[in-house]
């Protein structure tokens, strides 16, 4: 990045001099007992009580610089990277600042990752340790690891949490945590710990397409983030935050973690996703603030209406797809609260959001206005209506770039510094965006662009429709695409092509944006953050 434009950034504020380790030191100096982390393990837990466990700021502290000494004496060096894979759990509070503390970069993993994704990934960033857990699902992760420490010449050490632990692996509690375990001397960290701009956490894209890219970001462009954000919502040391979203997807990680670090707030913690236990969760610790995908926020609505909680949350923020419009009123009716709508990517984070001054139902027809002072542009597609164009963006969020692949990255960049993020978008007339899906997954009909975020949410409005998405399939060479609606049934209801094409005329949409054929499924394939896989449905609905 220019060294013109880092200095603009810390003369607007967006970028500092300090790092969240800064504001760890700042908390456990001025409120050591505060709560900084809360933390339920359904899968660790013996019978059906729950693993309860809270860490005080002075503890988090603690735990941090143990962990970083470890890391040190495991050999990893200053820049390298530790490549960390566990379920949403407290540890990864710990060993996220742990990283920053002993000069290595963080590097989170998804679970449900297996050995293709992780071959790539451990290869790509060269990690030289690697925290896994015994299991996930059906998978026995452990020995996986140890299969690809075996191939991967950088891989020197795997270090496992829960259950038996294949020979040759270190137990992350005895080795990283335990009391037992000697505090480094302050000075030996202090040496190596990551300043505000150096790469510090590596965050592999969901991978709705193509190979899986290393974005690389700095504690600054992090900061950029979370300060824009909790500026929009006033937010301040009160803040008890969870998320839905994985803590090892840049959500969990930045907001879900960073966000709470840097105002002295509390993150919440839990790997289970069954919404009863969610909202029973969201109750007895008092959230204040909860970002949940549209797909899971239906099963919120659900569970909080057949037996309601008395919930202490003050904000309800939903990104990842596009807010169907009586979910709003759901949010209103259900919870009490005005729901927002957010858009970003693992590259720059949390964009754009909707803001309370904006009209009560703006989540469900715009992707909000920047932050951060980042900015937009849209490139039209000439012909096309409601001036629907590619969007570029750039400002203090954007990442520093794809790990061991700068031409990559640079493919993506225009002269002057904006990023092209593969999505169509319009201007939502507040200057805002209204994403309208990306460009690979754009549907041609007589040489226009389809609207399909405006088709999916009335189709998503069906009384018979639980979840809805569109896809285009191509018919044959020169031809329109067949638009396609792809659903899942509320309540086992048969939804049927004319009753959807009904709703779309009643909505006022033209006929070229119909759907001329529909497929009904049990469930539509996501990617880890909510976003559908598009992709997987054109090849499984493919016109032969």
């Amino acid at each position: 990045m220019e060294a013109k434009m880092a200095d603009d950034y810390r003369r607007r504020g967006w970028w500092r001099d300090q790092t969240f380790l800064d504001d760890l030191r700042r908390t456990t100096r001025d409120d050591p007992g505060r709560i900084a982390v809360i933390t339920r393990a359904f899968d660790r837990a013996p019978g059906p009580v729950p693993d309860i466990r809270r860490l005080d700021y002075a503890e988090l502290s603690l735990l941090a610089d143990r962990a970083a000494g470890t890391l040190v004496e495991l050999g990893v060096r200053p820049g390298g990277t530790v490549a960390v894979q566990l379920n949403d759990r407290w540890e990864l509070a710990v060993l996220a600042l742990a990283c920053m503390r002993a000069g290595a970069r963080f590097c989170p993993l998804l679970p449900m990752y297996r050995r293709r994704e992780l071959e790539i990934m451990l290869g790509l960033t060269e990690a030289r340790v690697f925290i896994t857990q015994a299991r996930h699902a059906e998978a026995d992760l452990g020995a996986l690891a140890v299969s690809l420490a075996a191939e991967l010449p950088s891989l020197a050490h795997v270090v496992v949490a829960d259950g038996p632990r294949p020979a040759g692996t270190l137990g992350l509690y005895e080795t990283f945590l335990a009391p037992s375990r000697d505090l480094p001397a302050p000075a030996l960290l202090d040496a190596r710990e990551l300043g505000p701009d150096d790469p510090y956490l590596t965050l592999f894209t969901s991978g709705t397409t193509g190979e899986p890219k290393g974005v690389l970001h700095s504690a600054n462009t992090l900061y950029a983030a979370v300060r824009g954000e909790a500026g929009v919502f006033g937010l301040d040391s009160s803040l008890v935050m969870c998320t839905t979203a994985s803590y090892t997807h840049y959500t969990g990680v930045v907001q879900g973690m960073l966000m709470p670090i840097m105002l002295g707030g509390t993150m919440v913690f839990q790997d289970d996703r069954d919404t009863g236990a969610v909202l029973d969760l969201l109750a007895e610790e008092r959230v204040t603030f909860l970002y949940v995908a549209p797909y899971y926020l239906r099963r919120l609505f659900d569970e909080q209406r057949s037996r309601p909680r008395d919930l202490a949350l003050e904000w309800l923020v939903s990104g990842s797809a596009s807010i169907p419009p009586h979910y709003v009123d759901l949010a209103r009716d259900v919870f009490g609260l005005r729901l927002f709508s957010l858009w970003g990517m693992s590259e720059n984070g949390p964009v754009t959001i909707s803001r309370p001054d904006d009209p009560e139902d703006w989540a469900s027809r715009s992707d909000g206005s920047p932050i951060s002072d980042m900015e937009f542009r849209i490139d039209p597609l000439p012909g096309q209506p409601d001036g629907i164009g590619v969007l570029w963006v750039r400002g203090p969020t954007q990442c520093l770039g794809y790990d061991r692949r700068p031409e990559v990255y640079a493919a993506s960049l225009d002269e002057d510094g904006w990023f092209n993020t593969g999505d169509l978008a319009r201007h939502d007339g507040r200057g805002g965006i209204r994403i309208e899906g990306r460009v690979g997954d754009a549907i041609k009909h007589r040489a226009f662009v389809i609207p399909v975020t405006d088709i999916e949410a009335v189709v998503a409005q069906h009384p018979k429709v639980a979840e809805a998405t569109v896809i285009g399939l191509p018919v044959g060479e020169g031809e329109d695409e067949q638009i396609c609606a792809v659903v899942t049934a509320a309540d086992g209801s048969a939804v049927t092509l004319d009753e959807l094409r009904a709703s779309l005329k009643d909505a006022g949409m033209m006929e070229m944006y119909w759907p001329q054929r529909l497929e009904v499924v049990s469930a539509l394939p996501k990617t880890a953050n909510g976003k559908v896989r598009k992709v997987e449905l054109k090849e499984r609905y493919a016109v032969r």
